[in-house]
């Protein structure tokens, strides 16, 4: 009798856009064209994906050391910090625990959940942060939103009439929210500047030192009514700073790439801003993404997962999960991941990328 092998299914979804699509098919994929690395905004979905930055950042990426600069929100900078920080596993793992470990509920005020994930936050970094800001081989660029008007409050009155008002605005335009916000890249001053062309959105560049990074990453994750916007930041003009996320939810922006934008994601959209997710019209623009491979988790991947998706922040108080059970269904979870990286690696030495290629 003939036995009939069954294919296994991909963990991985492949999206390129059009110019990496060509270069892929010309010349392969491979380490050396990589030059940028976007991490985006999405709370505990970005442990979710640990074997796969663990096969980036401690394989693939180390075959063509070269100084490369990596842009984040919220989660997506704290991933990216704690691996300049630690190294690619020990950083992931560090954060993976940590984050694992946190306990919040209902009652918690928003100055008590700041408190806690400035406490993790600190012991993320801890000791590191000049090493992460002078790092020899990455260029970190922290995203974080600046609020205008009312938005600058933490009183429930304004600071809920201004999500209100945002809301209200996006729904009739994305760029209607930059009344409310405007955009903040943190980078370090001694390298090459990462840059942008004007938007709808104001973009201020700051300066990020060993000084001011804990306080820029915290800002970057505060999101508005959960926890309090981060002020008094070293060397920072005065104001109410808030998630980056918000403006840059998966960080849809023209990156000035001469390669590839390697873009490791826990989903295959890219949705530009957080209030955006409710609009399925709001995709990505192609010219901004012309350049990206993304790589992020197949459908059939996270059905197979013990919650059937990723880690998520609404776990934190799900109906039914008690925190040990929390605690065990994500670390499953982050355990399984590891089939994502081996993925990744195998792709990378079979070459065969073209056979998985979807249009971004």
């Amino acid at each position: 009798m003939i036995q009939i092998l069954k294919k296994s299914t991909p963990s991985l979804n492949i999206r390129a856009g059009a110019l990496a699509r060509q270069l892929i098919a010309d010349e392969g994929f491979k380490a050396e064209q990589v030059d940028i690395i976007p991490g985006a905004a999405g709370g505990p979905k970005g442990i979710g994906i640990q074997g796969l930055d663990q096969a980036i950042f401690g394989e693939f990426l180390p075959q063509a050391p070269q100084r490369r600069t990596l842009i984040g929100a919220s989660i997506g900078s704290w991933r990216f910090a704690s691996i300049l920080a630690w190294g690619a596993k020990p950083g992931t793992e560090r954060l993976a625990q940590l984050y694992t470990e946190l306990v919040f509920d209902n009652k918690m005020s928003r100055q008590t959940v700041s408190d806690v994930c400035r406490g993790m936050l600190a012991e993320l970094i801890k000791g590191k942060t000049e090493h992460l800001v002078q790092h020899p081989d990455y260029h970190l660029a922290v995203i974080s939103a600046k609020a205008q008007h009312l938005f600058q409050s933490d009183k429930n009155l304004p600071l809920f009439a201004s999500v209100a008002a945002i809301i209200g605005s996006n729904a009739v335009a994305r760029k209607h929210c930059q009344h409310f916000m405007q955009r903040v890249i943190s980078q370090p001053q001694h390298a090459q500047q990462l840059s942008f062309e004007q938007d709808a959105f104001q973009t201020h560049y700051q300066q990020l030192t060993a000084e001011n990074v804990e306080a820029w990453l915290m800002a970057s994750a505060s999101i508005p009514g959960v926890m309090n916007a981060v002020r008094d930041i070293p060397d920072a003009p005065a104001g109410s700073y808030r998630d980056g996320g918000l403006i840059d939810y998966h960080i849809d922006l023209p990156y000035n790439s001469q390669g590839i934008v390697l873009y490791p994601h826990f989903t295959d959209q890219i949705i530009p801003g957080w209030f955006d997710k409710m609009w399925k019209s709001r995709q990505a623009n192609p010219q901004n993404q012309t350049r990206t491979l993304l790589i992020s988790p197949s459908a059939e991947y996270l059905k197979s997962l013990p919650l059937g998706r990723l880690p998520d922040r609404k776990d934190f108080t799900l109906k039914g999960m008690d925190q040990q059970k929390r605690i065990q269904l994500w670390q499953q979870c982050i355990a399984e991941s590891q089939r994502l990286g081996d993925e990744f690696l195998e792709m990378v030495e079979k070459q065969n990328f073209t056979e998985h290629l979807q249009a971004l």
